[in-house]
């Protein structure tokens, strides 16, 4: 996932709609697959798999439920956009495919092709998401006036306010500052009515997304509130890269052969590579009995938090990319 980039116009990342945390995932997953500078057309599906969800934080319990209701709130949804021309209010999607296990069994060179996924894995689960064509242009063969960020970025994020201010930073990342009026971000993120008190806004929904944004993701956050007169007016950002922090940290366990060495995986990265290691032939001799993959990945995932496992399975995660 690390190589996935999500592009947007910033016509999108300014436009005012209201996504849930899961339905944000569905989007920003198929947006990462669109062919860059390529010519696409609304005739085309953008696919969406249960371990791509999985890579995004969502616990492999639940993760096919989550993305079959998501699927469902999804095809309802509507975005305001602003243009030079003016405002128009459209879908975000044309149509969803919910492909199930028996057709998925049915068609495994297709699956394998589209997606590179293991159409045998239990629980199995494919969307394929046609945007609609009011939509398209703002996030495909993008050329200037948009923004881009790695969907690694915003794994594991637990509030769709933190995906949002996320991407209206990196629509500022050349600055590392950006200075946005309330009424705007309360019009951006559809809030109507909610929250009509500066403090509650700061409490629900700034200090939520900026918090959980200075925790999980590659980016480092300080704001302020401005007045004008009296009244709380404006949201001041302030952020740079984690990169000189991160750096350090490495450096000072990059030696595997020290009998201290763990390096605590984020969740998203634990699932990922457990998932990955179930299928591996040096882990036969973890398995019990005749659990399924999903069940044996699950356990991994817990034993990566273990040091001395962390250690035993370091050379299996070099193996599958981790640096």
């Amino acid at each position: 996932m690390s190589k996935m980039l999500v592009v947007k116009a910033n016509n999108i990342i300014e436009a005012s709609y209201q996504l849930s945390l899961n339905e944000q995932r569905l989007i920003l997953a198929a947006i990462s697959c669109i062919p860059k500078g390529e010519e696409v057309t609304d005739n085309t599906g953008y696919c969406v798999t249960r371990e791509s969800f999985i890579e995004l934080g969502i616990n492999p319990k639940t993760a096919s439920r989550e993305i079959r209701e998501a699927c469902d709130r999804l095809f309802n949804r509507v975005i305001t956009i602003t243009t030079e021309a003016g405002t128009f209010k459209t879908r975000w999607v044309q149509d969803i495919m919910k492909y199930n296990s028996d057709w998925a069994l049915a068609n495994p060179e297709f699956i394998q092709e589209v997606t590179g996924s293991d159409p045998y894995a239990e629980d199995y689960i494919l969307a394929a998401i046609r945007f609609s064509k009011s939509v398209l242009p703002f996030i495909s063969n993008l050329s200037s006036n948009f923004t881009q960020y790695f969907l690694q970025d915003i794994a594991g994020v637990s509030s769709g306010y933190s995906i949002r201010f996320y991407e209206l930073m990196m629509q500022f990342k050349s600055t590392g500052y950006r200075k946005i009026r309330l009424d705007d971000l309360r019009n951006m993120l559809d809030l109507n009515d909610k929250y009509p008190l500066t403090a509650d806004l700061k409490r629900r929904v700034i200090d939520t997304a900026i918090d959980e944004l200075n925790e999980k993701s590659p980016i480092k956050i300080t704001y302020k509130l401005l007045k004008t007169g009296r009244k709380f007016t404006h949201l001041e950002l302030k952020f740079k890269p984690k990169v000189e922090e991160k750096t350090k940290e490495i450096d000072s366990k990059k030696d595997p052969n020290n009998p201290e060495f763990f390096i605590k995986l984020s969740d998203p990265q634990r699932h990922m590579f457990a998932s990955k290691m179930s299928e591996m032939p040096e882990m036969s001799s973890y398995s019990q009995g005749t659990e399924s993959y999903q069940q044996f990945a699950v356990r991994i995932a817990e034993m990566l938090l273990q040091p001395e496992k962390f250690r035993e399975f370091y050379p299996l995660l070099t193996k599958l990319g981790y640096k």
